[in-house]
């Protein structure tokens, strides 16, 4: 019975052990499909061979509730039996996922304690939890997984800022098929309580599967899929012969080792005659499992605060201890046996560029009142090339445009002297000036505005009588259409008859003998340069016994700007006299002294009564009069 047992118990443990890795191997590769069964089948997405991806379904969901209260937010359950597991944050943000088994194990960021990147196990599986590069990537982070998952696990949010979206999937048997379960969507509900920081109360509320509310029994470890083995039994298999020294000096670092031996005799023999697609992978196991020494924990270094010019840098340092193949966060006074990194640092990623004023101020918009000046300034690279002004400090960007202010403006008519040539050699003509209203700059004088009185800018002339002859009379010409450089004028042409006794209109062709002028012509009014323009005279200073008045003059050129280039000799006056009469009082020969003696009253200063001043008004009035030429002349 003995000598049965030893050979029967080998045989069936060498069969369990292969089917199961024959199992196991079929279902993650489809080279082991068509290997085992020799059918040229392939595994499908629900690990079949051969199978038409219909006995599976695939689950997935984006987690999009906005949170409010920090701290572990439950965002959906991934049911038993789950395979091809994928939960990943859709943009990079300062939240963490992290993931708890239903039996209460904290497999991912439990506890507060944040894990580095890497392999994890739990709930049957291997979970790749991954965390991109904090600068150079903006993908965020995620786990993944073969599955499947021998329990039910939930996936929380540590969240910190607001959530830019989870992403999650899996592969669910049909007969297990349930709906994702998103926690009801109640921030207040998500606070932290419970073991390991997660919220126990929302995770059994949110628990609550389609269905019938329960989920068919996983198989067993032993179980042999419905995949007939090989006929031809193998003589040697693999065989657990011991472990590999602890490479570690804590945690885990110790590896199974496996050997080909006989299989009757289990002697060691070669391991080329062992099948190695069926060798088993070796597996870590723990061993020196006193506490490692704590260390510092340095994290990737943060943009530099500025594009150009000295910015900071900040990167995360913290005290961490693994215990139990798991890292812990500690407090820093466990790692004060080692010199703290630097958890800022200074950064500059180019020179900055600077802002270069590249001309004067223009002239001012305006010849009085406000107006606007400009210049050119551009933001310069430290090569001299123009860049985009967001390259330069913009509140540090000098003035381009400022008002300007060229004094108080009234307005007046201002015109030249008449022109000395008449329009008509002989008979009746026509002279002209020029008439413009401009801005006045000088305030003291009494000028209100340019008001609708505007001067005449042409006036008759006679050059003497004309002989009786026929030729082409021409009117005088239009004003120039430009009031300065080069324009155009127009005039009248007809033929006429001209004698002594007047001018007769004549048909066009009496003078179709003769050349006919031009009815239009160029014209520029103020070529010639700068000239003396005035105003009217103001109002005398004093009606009688000598006043002035006053006008202004400029000399402006072509573009009506004043100028220095006028002729000194030729400028018009700017004051003279006016009303040099006698002021004469005016006689009344009502008013008369009725007595002789009135001198008395005019020296006793009683003019200033009514009495006196109507019974010597002659007497009164002449004082009156000569104090009040004293006052003036004073």
């Amino acid at each position: 019975m003995i000598l049965f047992f030893s050979y029967i118990l080998p045989l069936f443990l060498f069969r369990s052990f292969h089917y199961r890795n024959i199992c196991e191997m079929v279902k993650s590769t489809s080279i082991g499909c068509d290997e085992y069964l020799g059918s040229g089948r392939v595994v499908d997405k629900c690990g079949v061979c051969g199978g038409d991806n219909s006995t599976c379904r695939l689950v997935s969901g984006v987690f999009k509730h906005s949170l409010s209260k920090i701290g572990y937010h439950k965002i959906v359950e991934i049911p038993e039996g789950a395979t091809k597991i994928n939960v990943t944050e859709m943009v990079k943000s300062r939240n963490y996922l992290a993931l708890r088994s239903r039996s209460g194990r904290s497999i991912i960021n439990g506890n507060w304690a944040i894990d580095r990147p890497g392999k994890y196990e739990g709930a049957g599986t291997m979970f790749t939890y991954r965390r991109p590069n904090e600068i150079s990537s903006t993908a965020g982070e995620s786990f993944l997984a073969e599955g499947p998952t021998n329990e039910i696990l939930d996936v929380y949010m540590i969240f910190q800022q607001p959530n830019p979206g989870v992403h999650y999937e899996y592969i669910l048997p049909s007969e297990k098929l349930v709906s994702p379960q998103q926690p009801s969507r109640r921030p207040e509900g998500n606070a932290v309580n419970g073991q390991d920081g997660y919220d126990q109360q929302n995770h059994q509320e949110n628990f609550n599967p389609a269905g019938s509310g329960r989920y068919s029994p996983p198989p067993t470890e032993n179980q042999v899929p419905s995949v007939q083995p090989p006929r031809r039994e193998r003589e040697y298999n693999w065989k657990l012969t011991g472990a590999t020294e602890c490479s570690a000096s804590c945690g885990k670092g110790q590896y199974s080792i496996f050997h080909c031996v006989n299989r009757l005799t289990q002697v060691q023999v070669s391991d080329s005659l062992c099948d190695s697609s069926s060798r088993p992978s070796p597996q870590e196991e723990a061993c020196n499992l006193q506490p490692c020494p704590a260390f510092w924990d340095i994290g990737e270094w943060s943009e530099c605060s500025k594009t150009c010019g000295l910015g900071m840098q900040h990167r995360q340092v913290l005290c961490r201890q693994v215990y139990a193949n798991r890292t812990l966060n500690v407090h820093t006074s466990r790692c004060r046996h080692l010199e703290r990194p630097e958890t800022a640092s200074t950064c500059q990623l180019k020179i900055c560029s600077e802002w270069q004023i590249r001309s004067e101020w223009t002239s001012c918009s305006v010849p009085c009142g406000l107006g606007q000046r400009s210049r050119e300034v551009h933001c310069v690279s430290n090569v001299g090339d123009f860049v985009p002004d967001e390259e330069c400090n913009m509140n540090l960007r000098p003035n381009d445009v400022e008002n300007c202010d060229m004094g108080a403006c009234a307005k007046s008519w201002f015109y030249t002297e008449w022109g000395n040539r008449c329009s008509a050699e002989c008979g009746m003509g026509v002279r002209t000036r020029g008439v413009l209203c401009l801005t006045n700059q000088i305030s003291s004088l009494p000028l209100e505005g340019c008001g609708s009185e505007r001067p005449a800018d042409s006036q008759v002339c006679n050059n003497g009588p004309c002989e009786n002859r026929i030729e082409w009379f021409t009117g005088p010409w239009s004003q120039c259409s430009a009031e300065c450089g080069t324009g155009t004028q127009q005039r009248s042409v007809v033929c006429l008859m001209k004698s002594n006794e007047g001018f007769t209109v004549m048909p066009p062709y009496e003078c179709s003998s003769l050349d006919k002028p031009l009815r239009q012509q160029s014209c520029s009014l103020k070529a010639c340069g700068a000239k003396w323009y005035h105003t009217d005279w103001s109002a005398c200073s004093k009606t009688c016994e000598g006043g002035f008045r006053v006008r202004e003059v400029r000399c402006l050129s072509d573009d009506m700007l004043s100028r220095e280039g006028c002729d000194v000799q030729l400028k018009p006056e700017e004051k003279e006299d006016c009303n040099p009469e006698p002021c004469i009082p005016l006689i009344d020969e009502n008013c008369r002294d009725k007595y002789f003696n009135c001198n008395v009253v005019v020296q006793a200063r009683l003019c200033v009564y009514d009495y006196y001043k109507t019974t010597c008004c002659a007497s009164c009035s002449r004082v009156a009069h000569k104090q009040s030429t004293y006052r003036r002349q004073s």
